[in-house]
């Protein structure tokens, strides 16, 4: 199968770069958490120390994270061996939800992560955390929902250099309509309930290159779910007899249509060791097809996975990788 031609990435959409933290806000992020404040909103981008250790939740949220730079040198985020709540992001980077009907979601772009050491999870969404969130399931009931979403939701994110240790929820999480996200040089790592690395419905065009992914997983290390015109190249996995990628389409969950299929995705060049004589495939492609029981939940309308509950992924290229 010949490989698809992928569009070149299109320009930044902001222009911001973001100004150089203060002291007051360094301080801030570096002092312990309080009753009054566990958690420290950037809009400044911060170069750490190597033996800083920032224990507050670091939050990067709306148009006015745009541009920001969290350059840790480094330096650790989170807490080490302790289990991580699903809610406790560590670094959550999301968009702010319109202040009054009929305004536009204000979402964050050009952001950078590099050289971190990050104990927890790193989650980004828009219109919702996950893809049965109240706001998506409402756009979902109406065509258009694809471009909504992604209208919506954080882009054009760059993580690199970055070791994320999960200790039970999903080490990096790109929620619905999330584009253009750059995961390259880094280590997802830990143990986590689920998978590694988690591409929500509606998502599209993020880049997963030269990454470690050696995180103990409760299923598949990558899960593509209805998520489409991804590269996920010359990663390297070790897997403990898991699946490594699975491209399919959570059908219905949650009252949620999911109007993208899992297609035009790039995954090649990667190295997939621990498969195991009995192990899980590697890749699996159209992995669930409606065999779930909730595929049901969002019948009633003529179109995405409501009129049909199979994945549909097509144009998806996975091959040559490498099993060991």
């Amino acid at each position: 199968m010949p490989m698809p031609i992928l569009p070149p990435a299109p320009p930044a959409l902001t222009a911001r770069v973001a100004a150089a933290c203060d002291p007051a806000t360094r301080a801030r992020l570096l002092a312990p958490p309080s009753a009054d404040g566990d958690s420290v909103a950037l809009t400044c981008s911060v170069r750490l120390a190597p033996g800083d250790r920032v224990l507050k939740r670091i939050v990067l949220e709306g148009r006015a994270a745009s541009g920001v730079t969290l350059d840790c040198a480094g330096a650790a985020i989170g807490r080490p061996g302790e289990p991580a709540r699903l809610d406790a992001v560590t670094v959550a980077i999301r968009s702010r939800p319109p202040s009054r009907p009929g305004e536009s979601w204000e979402r964050p772009s050009g952001i950078t992560i590099r050289d971190c050491a990050v104990f927890g999870h790193v989650r980004i969404w828009g219109m919702g955390v996950n893809g049965q969130a109240p706001a998506l399931r409402e756009s979902s009931h109406s065509l258009g929902h694809t471009e909504r979403a992604q209208a919506a939701a954080p882009t054009d994110i760059t993580i690199s250099g970055t070791t994320i240790t999960a200790s039970g929820p999903i080490p990096l999480y790109l929620g619905p309509g999330v584009t253009r996200v750059t995961l390259t040089g880094s280590r997802l790592a830990g143990r986590t309930v689920a998978t590694a690395l988690y591409l929500d419905a509606e998502s599209a065009e993020n880049r997963i290159e030269d990454n470690d992914v050696v995180a103990e997983t409760g299923r598949e290390a990558i899960a593509v779910d209805g998520s489409a015109r991804n590269r996920i190249t010359g990663n390297r996995f070790t897997l403990s007899g898991q699946g490594g990628v699975r491209l399919y389409r959570n059908c219905g969950e949650g009252g949620t249509v999911r109007h993208q299929t899992p297609s035009d995705n790039v995954i090649t060049g990667n190295v997939f060791r621990g498969v195991g004589l009995f192990g899980a495939d590697a890749i699996v492609v159209n992995s669930r097809n409606g065999w779930r029981l909730y595929c049901g939940e969002d019948a009633g309308y003529p179109f995405g996975s409501s009129l049909d509950n199979a994945d549909g992924g097509t144009g998806n290229v996975v091959a040559p990788n490498r099993v060991e």
